[in-house]
């Protein structure tokens, strides 16, 4: 799960970024409201966690501007706490609406909330050929028996059989897995690939030369 915090105050977001990472999550962190609009421009995001009170472009901006594209979950993270503040968050379009200063718990709370919602809206299962993928469960069933996957390795089967008649780069498939800075093996994508392959069988995922990967039953 990758998440968008931006947020201007650099210890706060810090403490937010540690601490939601060691929830699992991948963090890409900006500053500048502008930047998380060239941010969510360029990405996909599981959920977005947004202060209304950035430099260069407000929150409310980049909601908009977001709501313009898509419907990720967005969280309003804010020391506006007037009812009339949160209203008008909500009335904008901000799935939540969390005043500062708030407990790190009920950030993580709030987060899986909103991350439980988006995925219920759409098919709880993810199917292809004998393979059933709950995303909310982390769990692969194969012919009615469960596969042991790692993080990873569920991340990109994931990523692929949500649309499997398309082709999934490399770079994409490395955005999903991992955030803004992190180090990344130059063979880290085929190291997974060749480790479900072995785990569901190599005929699932096809090599597209030059291009990349995606689900096949040949």
């Amino acid at each position: 799960m990758r998440i968008l915090l931006a947020e201007d105050d650099a210890s706060q977001a810090e403490s937010i970024k540690t601490w939601l990472e060691m929830d699992g999550y991948n963090i890409d962190w900006v500053e500048r409201g502008d930047h998380a609009i060239l941010a969510i421009e360029q990405h996909q995001y599981d959920c977005v966690l947004l202060d209304r009170g950035l430099p260069k472009a407000t929150g409310d901006e980049i909601l908009k501007t977001l709501r313009a594209q898509q419907q990720t979950p967005v969280i309003f993270i804010t020391a506006r706490d007037s009812i009339h503040d949160r209203v008008e968050g909500l009335d904008l379009g901000a799935n939540d609406y969390l005043v500062k200063p708030f407990s790190l718990e009920e950030l993580s709370a709030r987060v899986r909330s909103q991350l439980r919602q988006h995925q219920s809206s759409a098919d709880q299962y993810l199917r292809y050929a004998n393979l059933v993928l709950d995303p909310q469960a982390k769990t692969l069933i194969q012919d009615s028996q469960t596969v042991n996957l790692t993080a990873k390795e569920f991340q990109i089967l994931h990523k692929l059989m949500q649309k499997p008649e398309h082709v999934m780069t490399r770079e994409q498939l490395e955005e999903s897995l991992y955030a803004w800075g992190d180090e990344i093996e130059s063979n880290a994508i085929e190291v997974f690939i060749y480790q479900l392959r072995k785990k569901i069988g190599s005929q699932y995922i096809k090599t597209i030369r030059g291009l990349g990967y995606r689900m096949s039953q040949d």
